[in-house]
């Protein structure tokens, strides 16, 4: 069996919080996980050791995971709870003033310090770039979108513990959030699989640094995305998320492939609007997940630039903008594919046009770069200006 990690791989190369969060990561979960309220209501000065909830759920996992219940107790007795993490996943109000901003979101992913530090990761990891893109078919530049923008190539891969991010938001979880009981169970189950990586592979589970949420490595995976789909992609018999840019190139482009990336396919077309049929909500009602056939969406008004004879699902995807109108894309299924790895349209334009600029930096090419577009205001109609009472 290939050992995952060792002691040595978890180097903290810098110190950031870029989050890694699967939307459709499943968890192993619990048979009778603590419920939000019960969490709030222990004090979190208590130590998980001394938590009965904490302790129960430690013997209910040991016995799911055939691991020392004595084992798993002592290992959340380590672990310490994290005030700021609960803050961070605490949504925050909504203002009339928050309204979001495509252009804003990507200037945030998007500049020339992150665009030349992905021309010389790109550069450094050609050859495993195109070996990955060979063996997934996942264009390099997907990769490389993805790993600048969740590390900057490893840059800001999270200075937290990862026991004490994932305990926190296992049985600390803040009621606040609207979907708090869904939340904790599934820190939960992650909590659950971090625990038996460490113990198959022998490293203290104090030493893995992540982001808030417990993401890990150059392409912030999650452990049960770890223990999914990564993989061993530089042949040394163990998988390093950290410190071995092969691995992280495969394993993200194994993710890809793994959720439904079709390759050679676009990720998105430009939009062209018939104002006069369009019927907008009927096109959003499925958010990002593809629904339509283009005969379908160009019913409905829309009519994806050079996509009509694109073989499969469309979706028309909204980006705000501010207080001004909103612009759109449509998407295939490699957009949604994009957002496996973080549910926001916003964040798979950002990776995409981030891979693009990079490719464009490298080759002195333009880049291919999505150009959202508003709907065109209706032709308003000449008006016909009545001939006087006593004309002739």
């Amino acid at each position: 069996m290939k050992r995952l990690l060792s002691p040595l791989l978890f180097l903290v190369l810098a110190t950031g919080c870029a989050t890694h969060l699967p939307a459709d990561a499943q968890h192993s979960g619990t048979k009778t996980p603590p419920s939000p309220k019960a969490a709030a209501s222990t004090t979190s000065n208590t130590p998980y050791g001394q938590r009965t909830d904490a302790q129960q759920w430690a013997k209910e996992m040991a016995a799911r995971q055939g691991l020392d219940a004595t084992w798993v107790q002592a290992q959340l007795a380590q672990a310490k709870f994290l005030p700021q993490v609960p803050r961070l996943m605490t949504p925050a109000p909504k203002t009339n003033t928050t309204a979001r901003d495509w252009a804003d979101y990507r200037r945030r992913f998007i500049d020339p310090i992150r665009i030349k530090a992905g021309v010389r990761f790109w550069n450094d990891n050609a050859e495993t770039l195109a070996r990955a893109e060979a063996q997934f078919g996942v264009p390099a530049a997907m990769v490389v979108g993805i790993i600048g923008v969740e590390t900057i190539y490893g840059k800001n891969m999270g200075n937290l513990r990862v026991l004490d991010s994932l305990a926190t938001l296992a049985f600390d979880f803040p009621e606040a959030h609207p979907r708090a009981a869904e939340r904790q169970r599934y820190f939960q189950g992650e909590l659950e699989q971090f625990l038996v990586m460490m113990r198959n592979a022998g490293t203290p589970t104090t030493e893995p640094r992540g982001s808030y949420a417990g993401a890990m490595g150059l392409g912030q995976f999650m452990p049960s995305s770890w223990a999914q789909w990564a993989v061993d992609f530089d042949g040394d018999g163990r998988i390093d998320l950290f410190n071995s840019t092969a691995d992280a190139i495969g394993s993200v482009a194994n993710y890809f492939k793994a959720h439904g990336w079709v390759p050679g396919q676009p990720v998105w077309y430009p939009a062209l609007f018939n104002t006069d049929s369009l019927n907008l909500p009927t096109l959003l009602a499925p958010d990002i997940l593809p629904s339509f056939t283009p005969a379908q969406m160009a019913g409905l008004g829309v009519i994806p630039q050079d996509g009509m004879e694109h073989q499969g699902l469309l979706a028309l995807i909204e980006l705000r903008n501010g207080n001004a109108a909103p612009s759109y894309v449509v998407g295939t299924q490699n957009f949604y594919t994009i957002t496996r790895y973080n549910w926001s349209s916003y964040y798979a334009m950002a990776v995409y046009d981030l891979g693009q600029e990079v490719l464009a930096a490298r080759t002195g090419s333009t880049p291919a770069i999505a150009m959202p577009v508003t709907i065109p205001a209706p032709a308003t109609p000449a008006l016909s200006v009545p001939a006087p009472a006593n004309a002739q």
